[in-house]
């Protein structure tokens, strides 16, 4: 059975996308890990969890980075809501 050269173009493609996708969720993870420090330390220093100044910075920036790339804001946007929910959930848990 012989390979079709199209078939492996496709799967070398689909091979990248794997490992996109394994790199996006390192970075979830580094970055869950950084918020998780973040929340020790306002702990340590008696100061509130949530800090919707900072909230709206982290989303004006995915905004301009969505721009940047030339990819659509608003889901973005959407995706780094979910990690500050994501973030959240995992400080209401860890206390």
């Amino acid at each position: 059975m012989s390979t079709n050269p199209e078939d492996m173009d496709l799967e070398e493609l689909r091979d990248e996308i794997r490992n996109i996708d394994q790199e996006i969720v390192e970075r979830i993870a580094q970055r869950t890990y950084v918020a998780e420090t973040i929340a020790d330390v306002k702990a340590e220093r008696g100061l509130p969890t949530t800090d919707e100044e900072q909230e709206q910075a982290v989303m004006d920036r995915a905004g301009e980075n969505a721009e940047k790339f030339d990819v659509d804001s608003n889901l973005v946007k959407a995706i780094f809501r979910l990690l500050i929910e994501l973030n959240k959930v995992e400080q209401r848990e860890s206390r």
